[in-house]
Order: structure tokens, then C-alpha cells, then sequence
């Protein structure tokens, strides 16, 4: 599968579970409107993923990049956030040259365990503890945001935190489906530890995709 997946690379396609314009709803940029295009394909399993339906690559279909930049560009976005599944399983080189020559902004959301490939503008690290980052994600990252699922991830976010850069800013998202439970510790973390920034998941408090 993944050798088929490598060949319809070349031919100028990605698997895409869904594209759509919307808002961006965490992190960093929330609030910033964005053509979002999610990638099917993961191998990572995060027990509360909100996407399972990318777990499967072989159900997504293959579609032109050309296709998906001409879509873009018929809305109001200049900017393409790339999220998944995982995008970054996939060569991203040819995708951000012609998305680049389009003019659009490009920011990629990612784990970081797969080989680091394309030009982006932004790059979200969002690392996973069963498949951490490779190490020169740390020093790419713009944005550093970790998941907290339970309190063991604070330890696991200060791990991630002291590997990167002095530009990356750092994020602890509380996980959605716990986020009453979780939400509040989140909130005392970040008191005692002023480096760190809340990121909440606006668009499903207004309920956008």
C-alpha cells in the first residue's frame, strides 16, 4: 500500500479525507481564515482522535494537487492549512512548489515522526508520546502544541519543550472529550508555568468545522 501510495505521489496527488474553507479554531493562528485540507493516512492511534476515519489510507481518494490549489483558489484564502491523519507519511515537496507559486500561505499541522519534507510558512508540532518527533522537528517548529489527554502530559509537554527553539511558542490543549475534567488543570499548569499558552478548540465551541 505504501509503495502504491508512492507512485500516485509522483504522479502530482495526495489522499484527501476533506477539504474545506473555514476558520482556524487553535493554536497559534486561531481565528485566521484558511482553506483546510486533511490528509488521509496516520499511524499513530491517539486513543481520543477526533479523525479516526483517517486511520485507514486506503479508503482516501488520491486527488490532483492542481486540482486542490485551483479550489483554493476560489474562495477568499491565502492561506492552506495541511492536517490529517498525518500528513507528513506523504512527500510534500511538489505540493508547497505549486501552492508557493500560487501566492498562498502554507501551515502544516504534524507529529513529527515521519521524514520532514516541503516549504512551509508555519509548522505546528504537535508530538505524540507512542511515536515521538524526530529530532530536527524541535528546532522547525514554530508552534509547539501538546495534547493534554491526562496529567501525565504535563511531563511528557516539559520533555517536548526542551528540545526546541527560543522562536517556537508553546501550547497545552485540553482534550475535548475531557475538557471538563482536564480543562481546569490546564488552566493551574499554565499559572505556575508561565511559559506556556492555553489553546482551546474555538471551533467547536462554535460549532465550525
Amino acid at each position: 500500500m505504501t509503495q502504491e501510495f508512492s507512485k500516485q505521489l509522483d504522479e502530482n496527488k495526495i489522499p484527501v479525507l476533506e477539504e474545506f474553507y473555514s476558520v482556524q479554531g487553535e493554536g497559534f493562528n486561531t481565528g485566521k481564515a484558511a482553506y483546510f485540507i486533511r490528509i488521509g493516512g496516520c499511524d499513530l492511534g491517539c486513543r481520543w482522535c477526533d479523525s479516526k476515519e483517517t486511520w485507514k489510507p486506503e479508503i482516501h481518494q488520491f486527488v490532483l494537487i492542481s486540482e486542490i490549489i485551483d479550489r483554493v483558489k476560489q474562495t477568499s484564502a491565502d492561506t492552506i492549512v495541511v492536517t490529517g491523519g498525518e500528513p507528513l507519511i506523504y512527500n510534500f515537496d511538489k505540493f508547497c512548489e505549486l501552492a508557493h507559486q500560487k501566492g498562498l500561505v502554507l501551515m502544516l499541522e504534524t507529529c513529527g515522526a515521519h521524514d520532514f519534507s516541503g516549504m512551509w510558512d508555519w509548522i505546528c508540532l504537535s508530538p505524540k508520546k507512542q511515536k515521538p518527533p524526530k529530532s530536527e522537528y524541535y528546532q522547525l517548529a514554530n508552534e509547539l502544541k501538546v495534547i493534554i489527554y491526562d496529567e501525565d502530559d504535563f511531563l511528557w509537554a516539559e520533555d517536548c519543550a526542551n528540545k526546541i527553539s527560543n522562536n517556537c511558542v508553546l501550547y497545552l490543549q485540553p482534550e475535548w472529550s475531557r475538557f471538563d475534567k482536564i480543562g481546569k488543570k490546564v488552566v493551574e499548569y499554565v499559572k505556575s508555568n508561565t511559559k506556556w499558552n492555553i489553546s482551546v478548540q474555538v471551533h467547536k465551541f462554535l460549532k465550525i468545522p
